[in-house]
């Protein structure tokens, strides 16, 4: 099976270590193991990476984003434990890539209705979802609220692995090394 790519804005070191610990506490080990809130998923990122020209252009042309992150919730299908993330900033981000890249086909959840979200936790049949919602609902009482300045390219090997930062954009600004 071949890699899988998202973008995303990272969390401050803060929040990305309450969001491990709470992984961590709770034996969650899947392919959100790198904190992130994905506004961006994986339709229009295939493996012939053309459409990593397109990224920096938005990125350049994307203010700093406000982002803050609500109360833990449960996709209705059982899909993910996540933390949505509010502000228009990361809408209109998740917008503007959709438009660059202007995928043959577009998940269900992409457009104007997407969430972008912080996973917790991926549903498997191994995750007991209940207890753990009720577990990050004491942990994250309170939104959690950053400015994200960087737009970021993330990679999964593959079946089982975890999406890694492969390279990163500075919002606003220019390409990092």
């Amino acid at each position: 099976m071949s890699p899988s790519h998202l973008l995303a804005l990272r969390p401050p070191p803060d929040i990305e270590a309450r969001v491990v610990a709470f992984r961590e506490a709770h034996g969650v080990r899947d392919a959100a193991a790198v904190p992130h809130v994905t506004v961006k998923a994986r339709s229009g990122l295939d493996d012939d990476l053309h459409w990593r020209d397109l990224i920096p252009v938005v990125a350049a042309a994307t203010r700093p984003i406000p982002v803050e992150l609500l109360a833990p919730r449960v996709f209705p299908n059982g899909s993910a434990l996540y933390l949505p993330a509010r502000g228009p900033g990361a809408m209109r981000l998740h917008l503007a890539l959709l438009d660059a890249l202007r995928p043959a086909r577009r998940f269900g959840y992409e457009g104007p209705h997407m969430t972008p979200h912080l996973t917790l936790a991926l549903g498997r049949r191994d995750v007991n979802m209940d207890a753990l919602l009720h577990a990050a609902g004491q942990t994250f009482p309170h939104p959690l609220s950053f400015t994200a300045t960087e737009l970021v390219w993330m990679r999964k090997p593959g079946p089982g692995g975890a999406y890694r930062p492969v390279q990163s954009w500075t919002l606003g600004g220019t390409r990092d090394p």
